[in-house]
């Protein structure tokens, strides 16, 4: 486990989030543990779930070290929220535990690497599944239970930028471009109940998660943002913060994009880095398929 310090936010106010309970949605790992570390920085007391236990027992001692108020500051759940009861179930269980919610993350998500003609529909599914209909599962079932009827809330989306497509993982593009449709269209439903929405638009981000792609797509990676690097974890968590917080309001509907620039990039396909010695693109494995096929650029 490491070493959590300090324990208050780098940037913002002590308390900033105090008196506030946040749920984070694929808590345990990545850029959504470094979320849940934050707003626990802030003084919001934490929920994390995933379909891991072991994965969020040891996220929640982290983030249990980062919060003021200690083991008291975070709770985690073992839940699969791709479908309806499991998300209506884990939201009553935040309820029974906590009393209240105040912010939803839906930070789940997932997908593989693979070129578009390769992917059959039963991998589209799994990733529409698990991006789009699991965060509507867990925004539908927050504001029934937790936000309706003028209590108010907020929802923070979390998708991967998929503003000029997202070559390799166009399942992917697809369903984070339908969740940021569906921010802007729940902000408008929800807001005389006072429910904020907004989303994160992330982009490419030095985390445990990019291990699992191919070696030339990691060390291609920083090439494509104009910045020059990775974004780091404590950024994005940064901004999950900031919309979580009073000024989130104004984001109502809105996209944030984060990713240094990388979406003004354009060029060739495949990018400078991205194909293997063979001049073709790498493809993902996939557990129980068979030997990964493979497109030429």
């Amino acid at each position: 486990m490491s070493v959590i310090e300090p324990v208050q936010s780098a940037i913002f106010a002590p308390g900033a989030l105090a008196g506030r309970v946040a749920l984070v949605t694929g808590g345990g790992t990545g850029l959504g543990r470094a979320t849940a570390v934050e707003l626990a920085r802030c003084g919001a007391r934490v929920v994390i779930a995933g379909r891991r236990e072991e994965v969020l027992a040891e996220a929640g001692a982290e983030i249990a070290a980062a919060s003021a108020q200690g083991e008291d500051g975070v709770d985690w759940i073992s839940a699969d929220v791709r479908g309806a009861p499991g998300a209506e179930s884990l939201i009553g269980e935040v309820l029974a535990r906590c009393g209240q919610l105040d912010v939803l993350v839906n930070n789940a998500g997932g997908q593989f690497f693979s070129p578009a003609e390769l992917i059959a529909a039963k991998g589209w599914r799994a990733v529409w599944r698990l991006n789009v209909e699991g965060m509507l599962n867990m925004s539908h079932a927050a504001h029934a239970q937790a936000f309706a009827r003028g209590r108010g809330g907020t929802i923070v989306n979390v998708t991967l930028s998929p503003h000029n497509g997202m070559p390799g993982m166009a399942h992917s593009g697809a369903a984070r471009a339908t969740v940021e449709a569906l921010t802007r269209e729940l902000a408008e439903l929800w807001r005389e109940d006072g429910v904020i929405v907004s989303a994160v638009a992330a982009g490419h981000f030095e985390t445990e998660v990019l291990a699992k792609y191919p070696a030339s797509v990691r060390a291609g990676a920083s090439r494509s943002v104009p910045l020059g690097r990775l974004g780091t974890a404590q950024e994005h968590a940064w901004l999950v913060a900031l919309l979580a917080g009073p000024l989130g309001a104004a984001f109502t509907g809105s996209t944030v994009t984060l990713d240094g620039a990388r979406d003004n990039w354009y060029g060739p396909w495949p990018p400078p880095g991205l194909a293997d010695e063979s001049g073709e693109v790498p493809v993902e494995a996939r557990k129980g398929s068979a030997r990964p096929h493979r497109a030429r650029g």
